[in-house]
Order: structure tokens, then C-alpha cells, then sequence
């Protein structure tokens, strides 16, 4: 169900997109009439659509009030009380709506602290339920709130008294958190950032205010023999309460059981309504051995330490899985994934790793085509190849499958600047640092929404945005690319000279040709824009 509708005309197409784009980077489930089937009556979908909307958003401009669509769509809306109202150009309202509060966006590509979007967001957020106030800078150190129901899950502690099953207990927390990411209804911090307080004694409130959450899930874990204890308990912040609290004495070979009973338990205590609105059991295939998934959650923990050597135990990890369980479709989705990554990070040859990405993301998806991470990984493999749509379209199923997912939102950013839709791009960016603020790989988001501002010739702010990443993780060449570019185009000299001295550094290989070669942008006229700043920053 589409929970928004937008109605505008041709000559107003791709501010539609923007706003299309900042309201899905909200939470929010958008239409429009560019996405009806080709087998659907033109008329009948846009009936069906507007019935089935909680808001219509109405983009008035000199085209729009003389369209008799725009208008009675506008009518419609009104009499329904779920109308929104923006204008992006001078022309005067006609009548009724001339009577209505209307934002004005002339001119907007899409920056969320404006005061016209501001009010546009907090009229569809109120209209739909679905509020989300937060206007993410990227650099941001405290999220801002939403009010869907917001979580972090604590990694579970380790009760056993051996190091060595920190995975376990790791892996306990994981799945939840993946449970819990793959419903709409809420907003879960990610995992890497959730994982930053592991074994630290912090008051549940700070937790809250750094990562901007109303629910705090925490527990433990003691395995011993084929024997598992898990503890959990759910906190509301509020309140300083305990809502729920749990414990379950189980045989080893049950704890896909539990860590189904104690999510359902989690969305029961909170929202009672979407409990049957939801099933969780249906959105994941269990591996066949116990031995596998131990296996695949060792691999995770060295995945998510983002380092070179890391990245290879975790797929010698995830090849002993795949060997044990052929058909685990996370293994061979995490194992896609974390060669597109490789190929990211420069670690190794883009022809490669592609071909080894992409016959595990294929062989993921026949095995569970609803594992997310394959649909990530697939992303990636075909922006290498440059068939954009493909990639765009696996980055939205990727969404679709685990709204949450901060490295698909992050990625699908990039994608979408690759595909010079920079504005589309930046909100998603912004999007993956709201669901994981402290995330090792916020540098990339940063980086990635600081490219997305140089595409819109925001040189300063892409400056700023590219040391921000470069601040968190000085390795991370993308920010040391746009840091010279922008520096480059801005005419500072000094900054650009030593920003350059920094990425030859950083990527020995770099060069105008690299460029070429290896980042798959689309649009002639953005790579043009990208090599004159590099360019004029002393690269050849």
C-alpha cells in the first residue's frame, strides 16, 4: 500500500523525484504515476492509488494550475482532509486551495532543514502516523528521533566464561536485530552502531540519546554442552521501565525458535496491533546445521571490523559454511557482499572479485531470494558493469527486504549519484547515518553525501562532508577523492594541493585515467565536472 501520493505534471517531473526521494528517505511508502503496470487502465490505478493514500502531496506550478488532473486530484484530496500542498514557482493558488496552507520549495534540492520541507514532512508524517522529524545532517553526532517505534538491540553478553563464544552471543544479537530490521513498522538502529557499547557500562539514557531511540533491547547468553540459557529484556527509556523480560532454557538446536519467540515478544510489548500485521517466520529460510550458522556469525564479526585481513577470514569462513550447507543463502549473500566490498575498498582487482561476487549473489538468491544481502551484493557487481537500472533495482529490492539495511540505503546513494541523481542520492546517504550514526562505515556515507554535494556544485559542504569521513577512517579513499575535487573546483589551492599529496598517499594508483576507468559514472557531463576538479587540483 502506498501511504503517499504525489500528483504534479511533466514540467515538474523531477522535483517530484526529490520529494519522492525525501519522503521514502522518511519512511514513508510513495507513488507515482510513473510506476503504473503496463497491463493497468491509466485511470483506474490513479483512482485506486488516491483512495489507498493517506496523504496526497500536490507540487503546484504555472503547468499544474491549469491541468485538469492536477486539480481534481487537489479536490479530491481536500475533500478527503489528507491534502499537502507545495509550489515550486510564483504562480498564485487557484480557488479553494488558495485558502490553504501551502510550502514553498522554489528552487529546493532537497535540503531537510529547509523551513518549506520542514513543513511539508511534518504534514505527511501527521496525516500518515509515521512522523519522522529528523532532519540528519551528516556529520551529526546525535540522531534526531522518529516516532515510529525506534530500537537498538545491546549485543547480548557472553555468560559462558570463554572468550572464544563471543560469536555466539554475537550472533544471538544479530539475529534479532535482523529480525527486527525487516519490518516497516520500525526504525532499528544498526547493528554497528548498537555494537559500540559491547562491554561497556553505560546508562541506558545516554545509550538513547547518542543513537536517538525510545526502546532499549538488551540480554545475555550462557551455552554450555548442547544447552543454551538466553536472557532478554526490553526497556522503555521514557519511562526507565522494564517492559517485558524473558528467559529461555533451551537445547542448542532451538535457538532459531527463541530468537523468533523473543522478536515477536519485542513487537507484542511495543505495538500490539502490528503484531498481526507482521510475520516474521516466513521472511527467513534456516540454515541446515547448527554448524553452518557458527560459522557464518564468526565470519560476521570479522566483516564488520571493515579491515583487509579481516575481510579475507571472514570469507574463508563463509567457504567453510557454503561447503557444509551449499544452499545457506545469508552465507553466500554475506560472501557476494564481501567481495564487492574488497572491490571498494581497492583491495583487490575490480574483474576479479565481480566474477566471484556475482556467481555468489546469484547462486544466494536461487537459494533464498529474499536474503537481502545478495540482492546488496548483486548492486554492487552491476554498478561495475555499469548496467545502472540493474543496479538501482537490486539496491530497492535489497530496501524493500530489510528497510533498515544501512550498507544497501548507503550504497543505493551512491548508485544514485553514479546515476546523476545526486539530490536522490544525498537522502539516502543521510538516511544510512540516521540508521547507523556510529557506524565504521558512516566514513562511506559521509563520503558518499559529500559527492553527492559536489554534483550539486555545493563545493563547500562536499568539503566539509569528505573530511568528515576522512576523519573517521583516514584509509578511506572516496573522501579523499571528493576532498580534492571540491577543493579543486572551490579554487583553494592550498587545500587542494595538500588533499591531493593525501589521496596519492591513500591510493598510489590514482590518476585521471584511474578515473575514468574504474568509477562508473553515467552522465558524460558529471565525469567531465569530477576529472576538471581533479584537474585543476594538479592530478594528470
Amino acid at each position: 500500500m502506498s501511504h503517499v501520493f504525489i500528483s504534479y505534471t511533466r514540467s515538474t517531473a523531477k522535483e517530484a523525484q526529490v520529494v519522492a526521494a525525501a519522503l521514502r528517505g522518511l519512511g514513508h511508502a510513495v507513488w507515482l504515476d510513473d510506476e503504473i503496470p503496463a497491463h493497468r487502465a491509466y485511470a483506474d490505478v490513479i483512482e485506486e492509488r488516491l483512495r489507498e493514500a493517506r496523504a496526497v502531496v500536490v507540487i503546484w506550478s504555472a503547468e499544474a494550475v491549469k491541468s485538469e488532473w492536477v486539480r481534481s486530484e487537489a479536490d479530491r484530496a481536500r475533500g478527503d482532509h489528507k491534502l499537502v500542498q507545495l509550489k515550486v514557482d510564483a504562480t498564485a493558488l487557484p480557488m479553494p486551495f488558495d485558502q490553504i496552507q501551502c510550502a514553498d520549495l522554489a528552487g529546493w534540492t532537497g535540503d531537510a532543514e529547509a523551513p518549506g520541507w520542514r513543513k511539508v514532512a511534518a504534514s505527511v508524517a501527521e496525516l500518515t502516523g509515521g512522523r519522522d522529524d529528523a532532519s540528519v545532517s551528516a556529520a551529526e553526532a546525535a540522531p534526531a528521533r522518529v516516532s515510529r517505534p525506534t530500537i537498538c538491540v545491546l549485543p547480548f553478553a557472553n555468560m559462558s566464561g570463554e572468550p572464544e563464544q563471543e560469536y555466539f552471543s554475537d550472533g544471538i544479537s544479530e539475529d534479532i536485530i535482523t529480525a527486527l530490521s525487516k519490518l516497516r513498522w520500525f526504525f532499528v538502529i544498526a547493528r554497528n552502531s548498537s555494537f559500540i557499547y559491547k562491554g561497556k557500562a553505560v546508562h541506558m539514557k545516554q545509550i538513547a540519546e547518542e543513537l536517538g531511540v525510545g526502546y532499549v533491547v538488551e540480554g545475555s547468553v550462557r551455552r554450555g554442552g548442547d544447552r543454551v540459557r538466553i536472557t532478554a529484556q526490553l526497556n522503555d527509556v521514557a519511562t526507565g521501565s522494564h517492559i517485558w523480560a524473558e528467559h529461555y532454557d533451551r537445547s542448542l538446536a532451538d535457538v532459531f525458535a527463541v530468537q523468533d519467540e523473543i522478536t515477536e515478544a519485542i513487537v507484542a510489548a511495543i505495538e500490539p496491533q502490528l503484531y498481526a500485521a507482521e510475520n516474521f517466520r516466513a521472511q527467513r529460510k534456516l540454515p541446515h546445521s547448527m554448524d553452518a550458522w557458527e560459522l557464518v556469525m564468526r565470519a560476521l564479526s570479522h566483516y564488520w571490523r571493515v579491515t583487509r585481513q579481516d575481510n579475507i577470514v571472514a570469507q574463508t569462513l563463509l567457504s567453510k559454511a557454503i561447503d557444509i550447507d551449499p544452499n545457506y543463502g545469508q552465507a553466500l549473500g554475506l560472501l557476494a557482499a564481501s567481495y564487492t566490498f574488497s572491490i571498494h575498498m581497492g583491495w583487490m582487482e575490480v574483474a576479479t572479485g565481480r566474477l566471484i561476487a556475482e556467481r555468489a549473489a546469484q547462486t544466494a538468491i536461487m537459494a533464498d531470494s529474499e536474503d537481502p544481502w545478495a540482492h546488496y551484493a548483486l548492486a554492487g557487481v552491476y554498478l561495475f558493469a555499469r548496467r545502472f537500472d540493474d543496479t538501482l533495482a537490486e539496491c530497492e529490492l535489497a530496501l524493500r527486504l530489510n528497510p533498515n539495511f544501512s550498507p544497501a540505503q548507503g550504497f543505493y546513494g551512491l548508485a544514485l549519484c553514479y546515476c546523476g541523481r545526486w539530490e536522490e542520492g544525498d537522502v539516502a546517504a543521510r538516511r544510512a547515518l540516521r540508521l547507523s550514526p556510529r557506524d565504521p562505515l558512516s566514513a562511506t556515507y559521509c563520503g558518499i553525501a559529500a559527492y553527492a554535494q559536489f554534483l550539486g556544485r555545493h563545493y563547500d559542504e562536499a568539503i566539509r562532508l569528505a573530511r568528515e569521513g576522512i576523519r573517521q577512517r583516514s584509509d578511506f579513499v572516496g573522501a579523499h577523492r571528493v576532498l580534492t575535487a571540491a577543493a579543486g573546483m572551490a579554487g583553494q589551492d592550498d587545500l587542494a594541493g595538500a588533499a591531493l599529496r593525501e589521496l596519492r598517499r591513500a591510493q598510489p594508483n590514482i590518476s585521471l585515467a584511474w578515473i575514468v576507468e574504474n568509477m562508473p559514472i553515467q552522465q558524460d557531463a558529471d565525469r567531465e565536472h569530477y576529472l576538471e576538479g581533479l584537474r585543476r587540483a594538479g592530478l594528470d
